[in-house]
């Protein structure tokens, strides 16, 4: 009788915690969620913020094609986004192969609370060198992601959920990075705004949100969309 008492109190002071899933089983639940999405095309609007480029709210179509490739497109013209960005997102992470794991606790993303874990690839040739990911361990969604890449430089992903959360593709994705990893693509010029590109090296983060307003899931995307 004594034993159960002393193990009750242990436990109401916090002395001992209540067992929690493995990080390895939760990435292994996530992943699998992730991986019942072969391909999709998706049509949005993108939002621009970066200081020094006054860009028009586009009309884009996403592309995604299983393991890894993705593609968006402006349907009038050249979508301002930093290279390297659509080549991360936490698919990338979750088809890792050789890698550390460590739980790094509880944070809230959008009023959930999330499992932090942080991954580490061992592979010296892969591009990503670390990554941070924030899981909804009730849903097992991605809530947010921060991706470091050897090639790209940071960026930071965060991912609200609606209508599309059991194939695990977002309603909305905001993304946010280095304005110095931003270049233009060749031939195109803009409007500046609030100063120069000399004085935009000031402002270090820049961001871009995606709105999707539908989906086609598994329906096959050719791969011309990708070129």
């Amino acid at each position: 009788m004594i034993n159960y008492l002393y193990m009750a109190v242990l436990f109401i002071t916090g002395l001992v915690l209540p067992p929690r899933n493995d990080i390895n089983e939760t990435l292994r639940k996530v992943k699998e969620k992730y991986d019942k999405v072969n391909d999709y095309t998706a049509t949005g609007k993108l939002k621009t913020n970066i200081l020094f480029i006054k860009a028009p709210v586009a009309t884009v179509k996403v592309y995604y094609k299983k393991p890894d490739r993705l593609r968006i497109k402006n349907e009038k013209g050249v979508s301002l986004i930093p290279k390297g960005t659509v080549n991360i997102n936490p698919n990338n992470v979750l088809t890792l192969k050789d890698y550390e794991s460590f739980d790094g606790g509880i944070e809230k993303v959008n009023g959930k609370d999330c499992r932090i874990i942080k991954i580490f690839p061992l592979d010296d040739k892969n591009d990503i060198s670390r990554a941070t990911l924030y899981i909804d361990e009730t849903e097992m969604l991605v809530m947010r992601s921060v991706i470091t890449s050897k090639e790209n430089g940071t960026y930071e992903l965060v991912l609200t959920y609606g209508s599309q959360k059991n194939w695990a593709l977002p309603d909305k994705v905001n993304f946010t990075f280095n304005t110095k990893e931003f270049k233009l693509p060749k031939g195109i010029s803009i409007d500046y705004d609030n100063g120069t590109a000399k004085d935009s090296k000031k402002e270090k983060k820049g961001k871009i949100e995606i709105s999707y307003s539908s989906y086609v899931i598994n329906q096959g995307v050719a791969d011309n969309n990708f070129e």
